[in-house]
């Protein structure tokens, strides 16, 4: 049976907030079928919560939700769009539960998207104290010089602000092309975009292919799966959240 930090149930709840519910246990008022709790136990969905000897009304568990796209290009990350563009959500007619996009990638970018209904997951991805590696196979034009490899490779400065340290490798090298993998730690918008442009290189073709220990694979443009078990436990511990 799955077990839940009290302090998370009972904001789950709506009975209070999760800071709230954690001065309570502190306070001793929480019982846990008759007994005091301390900050850290957990309970079941099926467990007999109480506050001041009232009953907390625990939630039904939620079913959560974990899905992986190959988003093709011409695609713009929102739920809707008031410019009537075709929208990533278009592709999930066949996934029942309402999931929302993580982070985003830009109309004209494809790759790796990940869809979730648990908010806690995608927001310990998409926070910039986690640091999540994202890399991108990105075609550029003309060519690439030594200069333009180390100012990506060191940072540039993109909206005011100098980016984190990246790692950069050329490839592949034809005339007036070059394709390079990109990895950032960060997730400002239209970042690899910008960063190019930064050293006067202009963007062909942008495809995100991991996040974090996830990759895309041979998945199809515009095919949709769920993370395996095994995918879903290597991201958890990439973001130091808890299984």
């Amino acid at each position: 049976m799955e077990k839940i930090r009290i302090q998370k149930m009972i904001a789950d709840s709506g009975y209070c907030s999760r800071r709230k519910a954690e001065a309570y246990i502190i306070q001793g008022r929480v019982k846990l079928n008759g007994h005091p709790v301390k900050l850290g136990d957990k309970c079941g969905y099926k467990d007999l919560l109480t506050i001041d000897g009232e009953r907390v009304v625990l939630p039904r568990k939620r079913s959560f939700v974990y899905l992986m796209m190959n988003k093709p290009r011409g695609y713009v990350t929102t739920v809707s769009d008031e410019l009537d563009r075709k929208c990533v959500m278009d592709l999930l007619e066949d996934v029942e539960e309402r999931v929302y996009p993580v982070g985003r990638l830009d109309r004209n970018s494809e790759g790796l998207l990940l869809f979730t209904n648990d908010g806690e997951f995608a927001n310990s991805i998409m926070h910039p104290s986690r640091h999540v590696s994202k890399t991108y196979r990105v075609t550029v034009r003309p060519d690439i010089t030594d200069d333009q490899l180390v100012a990506l490779s060191d940072g540039v400065v993109i909206d005011g602000k100098k980016t984190l340290p990246a790692t950069v490798v050329v490839k592949d090298k034809e005339p007036g092309r070059v394709v390079l993998l990109i990895t950032i730690k960060e997730g400002r918008n239209r970042q690899i975009r910008k960063m190019c442009e930064a050293v006067g290189l202009e963007v062909a073709r942008l495809r995100r292919i991991s996040i974090g220990p996830l990759k895309l694979g041979m998945l199809k443009p515009g095919a949709v799966r769920e993370l395996t078990p095994d995918e879903l436990r290597a991201i958890r511990n990439a973001i130091g959240k808890e299984n």
